[in-house]
């Protein structure tokens, strides 16, 4: 058989992908330009799945407007409520939610980050090759979801954390289920965590892979997980002034590592669903003593009758809002008029600076590499392409 031998002037391979590819997070498409198996270029392109979320939101009085919130961190949903209630809360004058429902949120937002973990772990478990922690994960969501229902009434998009809305509170039933599932997540993060932390080809997809640096906070405004990778230690739930709900009476830890490569990241999401269980521990066993005084007064419920139905008009001015979602900051502002319709909304979502970051991380690294870079970001387009 005769050798072969190539031209001299090669041209670099250009390829799409996504968005059909599974990695792809649905509607996520990049255009990479290769130099055989190593990425040179990379292109985020985003546009497929736009829905006009902050313009809808100025053309329907603010409850109705709550629901596209649910839609967009889609994984999250209780936490991008939470911002958008809170700034609509902070315009109106003498207003504060009383503690019960503060506590409430806080459960319900730690619900919604430890979903969201299992889901990012699960899901990119299964990208590089492991199909055992997805079956683990999906079991422990299922019964978060069920909870999820018995409390809002919906699985998903729930519309359950509303403005100055007083929530139906959580009852001593449900909380004793919330007790014994964060009782029994635990072992099933034991079993995650043993498979793959001991697994050496595991560690070599991730190990160095997609590296941060203190130039990325700068250029992109990354946050969360990706933020404390780099051994930065900014959690809005835990700094004096930022911290939002029942958060500043709480005393919980907050993880950070220093190599800021896959690797770290996916242990930071396993550290912060352990520190999600103590949270809510500690909360449920708080509401389970006060559940004699959370019954809402009848002048609360026609207050707040009057506020939506029109009869009473909200206060005029303008919020911003920045919470510690389960991807990172997500800032909600809001001018209001004399309306019950906002002027404008505008929203700070994570996951549209972190998309970014791929035209850096990516460059140089090999093409199989680029599923495991996107996996440990944690991206969902609901909230990039709205």
């Amino acid at each position: 058989m005769s050798n072969c031998t190539l031209p001299f002037n090669t041209k670099n391979l250009t390829l799409n992908f996504g968005p059909q590819h599974p990695a792809a997070h649905g509607v996520l498409r990049l255009n990479l330009e290769l130099h055989n198996e190593r990425i040179v270029k990379c292109d985020p392109h985003i546009g497929l799945l736009h829905r006009g979320t902050e313009l809808l939101i100025t053309t329907k009085p603010n409850l109705l407007s709550l629901p596209y919130f649910d839609r967009l961190d889609y994984v999250s949903m209780l936490t991008q409520e939470h911002a958008y209630s809170l700034s609509i809360e902070g315009i109106q004058k003498n207003f504060t939610q009383p503690l019960n429902i503060q506590k409430n949120r806080v459960i319900m937002d730690e619900i919604s980050r430890i979903l969201n973990h299992l889901l990012a772990i699960a899901c990119h478990a299964l990208d590089v090759g492991s199909m055992s922690p997805i079956f683990w994960s999906f079991e422990e969501r299922e019964n978060f979801m069920e909870i999820y229902e018995n409390i809002t009434g919906a699985r998903m998009h729930t519309a359950y954390t509303r403005p100055i809305f007083l929530n139906k509170t959580i009852n001593n039933t449900i909380i004793l289920k919330l007790l014994y599932t964060i009782k029994t997540l635990p072992i099933t993060l034991i079993e995650i965590t043993s498979i793959l932390n001991t697994n050496k080809v595991w560690k070599i997809r991730l190990k160095n892979i997609g590296i941060l640096t203190l130039n990325d906070e700068t250029l992109f405004s990354i946050s969360g997980v990706l933020l404390r990778s780099i051994n930065k230690k900014k959690d809005l739930r835990q700094l004096k002034t930022t911290t939002y709900s029942f958060y500043k009476y709480l005393d919980f830890l907050s993880f950070s590592a220093k190599n800021g490569d896959s690797l770290d990241r996916f242990n930071l999401r396993i550290y912060e669903i352990i520190e999600s269980i103590n949270i809510i521990n500690t909360l449920s066993y708080k509401l389970f003593k006060d559940s004699n005084n959370l019954k809402l007064r009848m002048e609360d419920v026609i207050t707040n009758f009057k506020i939506w139905s029109g009869s009473n008009y909200l206060d005029k001015g303008e919020c911003s809002t920045y919470i510690e979602s389960s991807k990172g900051i997500f800032g909600v502002n809001t001018i209001l008029d004399n309306s019950t319709i906002p002027i404008t909304c505008k929203i700070r979502s994570p996951s549209y600076n972190h998309l970014y970051i791929l035209k850096s991380l990516s460059r140089g690294l090999q093409l199989a590499d680029l599923i495991t870079l996107i996996g440990t970001i944690d991206i969902v387009f609901g909230e990039i392409d709205r």
